[in-house]
């Protein structure tokens, strides 16, 4: 009995001492789980089952400025602490929080003490005991601002480098463009270097020629006159029912002819002094078409006229304005089948008088067009209309000369378009 009595007795002395240890141990597993929250890196924080804070750990200094002791006497805790903005949407978290959601990860900005704004993201679960009973939930908010703002200057390096990427192109398309814009301007300039070496020999051949036609001018039209004046006297001898009266009509017909050739000859060759006036280049083109109507009537051709109102008057030497234009017309005439329209058309376009003659001839095949305005080359062979090749060079000569221009459209089967274009004057006709 002593001895069953001593057992029991230390028995009961060492569940006494474990019963004892159990609250030291306790109190030492909460330092240290304790310690270990304190110094997590982490802001940890544990909420209430009804989202009132319970515990937040050092790490919220870190991150707000704000010690935990402030934080556990915070109203509304943590928002006073959350940029403005993601207020609302942190608020709705906290609840669903206290419902038992759990989520990871979701970005939001705090506002720490000292100013400024900085990125972190939060992860929440709940939190039960032993027994399953609900402790509330627990929070960790970990400091994400580094990456976001590396996150941010990326987006900043890649959004210069689409806005150095898109100028790039642009500058490339600029270049593309400009150097098409230089491609034609070059072939531009090469048309015109062409077109002014053909006017250089076109220049030169006229050269060469002046001598000859001036001084087979000059020296025709002085026994041509003679002739003519002989012949008049030998006309006027003889009376109009004479059997030979038709023949002398011819005569006289050709002598005009070739009185004709020398005057182009002589007018293509001598100098001249162009002496401009302020004429409505309108009543000109009526003028020489009411000349030609004659003409024109008796090959079965309608002339038409079409003037636009109220156009600039012209200051140009009138007489050589309507050389051209008995010239030009006389030509279309000549290359008009019977029943055929001329359209003479008169304008104003980009400060210039502009007169068309516009044919329904054969128009003329391209190996010829580039001739047409060399001297004495024509394509009229015999018959009446046959002539020495000097009307449309001497038409040019005159354009030029007066600061002006021809231009001739025409292909083969579609007639043709001659345009002479002068600089227009100051005032309006009227």
């Amino acid at each position: 009995m002593p001895g069953r009595t001593f057992a029991a007795t230390a028995t009961n002395i060492e569940a006494a001492g474990e019963a004892a240890e159990r609250p030291a141990l306790a109190s030492d597993a909460e330092h240290r789980f304790r310690a270990i929250a304190d110094y997590t890196y982490d802001w940890e924080s544990w909420h209430g089952a009804d989202g009132r804070l319970i515990w937040v750990n050092r790490a919220v200094e870190r991150l707000t400025g704000y010690d935990a002791a402030e934080c556990l006497t915070m109203p509304d805790y943590p928002l006073p602490m959350i940029v403005a903005e993601d207020r609302r949407r942190m608020t709705d978290l906290l609840a669903g929080a206290a419902r038992g959601s759990s989520g990871n990860d979701v970005e939001f900005r705090v506002q720490p003490r000292q100013g400024g704004m900085a990125w972190v993201a939060v992860s929440w679960q709940p939190m039960f005991d032993a027994a399953g009973q609900a402790l509330g939930f627990r929070t960790s908010v970990r400091d994400i601002d580094a990456r976001k703002r590396a996150e941010q200057a990326l987006r900043e390096s890649e959004e210069r480098n689409r806005t150095l990427l898109d100028a790039a192109r642009r500058m490339e398309e600029e270049i593309r463009r400009h150097a098409e814009q230089l491609e034609q301007l070059v072939a531009q300039r090469t048309a015109q270097v062409k077109t002014l070496e053909q006017r250089r020999t076109q220049v030169e051949k006229l050269a060469a020629l002046g001598q000859l036609a001036a001084g087979v001018a000059h020296e025709v039209n002085n026994p041509l006159a003679g002739i003519r004046n002989a012949f008049e006297l030998i006309k006027t001898g003889l009376p109009q029912d004479h059997a030979y009266r038709h023949y002398l009509e011819l005569i006289d017909t050709e002598i005009v002819r070739i009185a004709n050739i020398v005057h182009q000859m002589h007018q293509l060759y001598r100098p001249r002094s162009h002496v401009p006036s302020e004429f409505n280049l309108g009543e000109t083109v009526s003028q020489v078409c009411w000349l030609l109507q004659a003409s024109a009537s008796k090959r079965g051709v309608r002339l038409e006229i079409a003037a636009e109102p109220k156009l600039p008057l012209a200051r140009l030497p009138e007489g050589e304005v309507k050389q051209i234009l008995y010239n030009l017309i006389q030509n279309a005439i000549q290359a008009s089948p019977p029943g055929g329209r001329i359209c003479v058309s008169v304008g104003a376009a980009k400060d210039e008088l502009i007169v068309s003659v516009k044919d329904e001839g054969p128009g003329i095949d391209p190996e010829t067009l580039p001739r047409i305005f060399d001297p004495f080359f024509t394509t009229k062979q015999g018959g009446s209309d046959g002539g020495m090749g000097l009307g449309l060079s001497v038409s040019r000569s005159l354009a030029e000369a007066s600061g002006g221009r021809i231009d001739v459209e025409s292909r083969p089967g579609c007639g043709s378009t001659f345009s002479m274009a002068f600089s227009c004057g100051r005032e309006t006709s009227v």
